[in-house]
């Protein structure tokens, strides 16, 4: 029986992410020298290091949670490799769980079919490759194309952002969405989404209200930690309803 936390699939995936935290330390420290070369003090770099460091655990919070969230059914390993290399929370649940669905699995046990995982893992690690390819060949034609929309008619550039940020939203609601029709628990997905949509509106409304800035960062997880603890009690009281 295939084991998704097998040994040595923790061998493999500490391999890649040593190579990978290697890597940063270098462009690191190649980044601090030539920051010296230019004139900034120790100081400033300190700080601005400092920063960037204390910045970097909200969005960690949040890809934690994911990795959590996945282990579940992937195991460990491999959910930790695909959210520390390369990878977007958002991106990797939805792919994992409709390659689970299309071949009559959740992500709600431990996959221990082989065949399974190992599609899982191609559908999650293949679908996130052409990034790699259309930002270096694309991303500068795309930053002046919207630059010369801004500069042409600002309402308009608005607009058409929104709308870009709209249409990929729209992309992930139709999972959340499509179990409606499966009676009253079709909308517990919805409902969970719902309260962290709330919990996300509290932190707005906290920021703006009793100017708590620190809580800009913490949104994301705050929410996603809230949704994610209230889905026991919403399920419960919807399956109630529902029995």
């Amino acid at each position: 029986m295939f084991d998704p936390n097998d040994r040595f699939m923790y061998v493999i995936v500490a391999l890649v992410i040593v190579f990978v935290i290697a890597e940063s330390v270098y462009f690191l420290i190649k980044a601090w020298r030539r920051a010296r070369q230019l004139g900034l003090s120790t100081a400033v770099l300190k700080k601005t290091a400092a920063t960037a460091a204390v910045f970097t655990i909200a969005p960690a919070v949040a890809i934690l949670l994911g990795v959590i969230a996945l282990s579940k059914a992937l195991g460990f390993p491999f959910p930790w490799l695909r959210l520390s290399v390369i990878g977007a929370l958002t991106y990797e649940t939805t792919a994992a769980a409709a390659a689970a669905a299309a071949q009559g699995f959740t992500l709600a046990t431990l996959i221990t079919d082989a065949k399974v995982f190992a599609t899982i893992a191609w559908v999650m690690t293949v679908g996130i490759i052409p990034g790699l390819i259309l930002v270096p060949l694309f991303s500068r034609k795309i930053e002046m194309g919207l630059l010369k929309i801004k500069t042409t008619d600002q309402q308009w550039s608005e607009i058409f952002m929104a709308a870009l940020f709209l249409g990929m939203i729209s992309a992930f609601l139709g999972m959340i969405f499509s179990r409606i029709r499966e009676g009253l628990t079709g909308w517990i997905p919805v409902l969970v989404m719902l309260t962290a949509a709330l919990l996300m509106a509290g932190c707005g409304l906290m920021v703006r209200t009793f100017k708590i800035r620190w809580m800009e960062d913490y949104a994301l997880p705050i929410s996603m930690l809230g949704a994610m603890a209230l889905a026991i009690p919403i399920t419960r009281f919807v399956q109630q309803l529902a029995s």
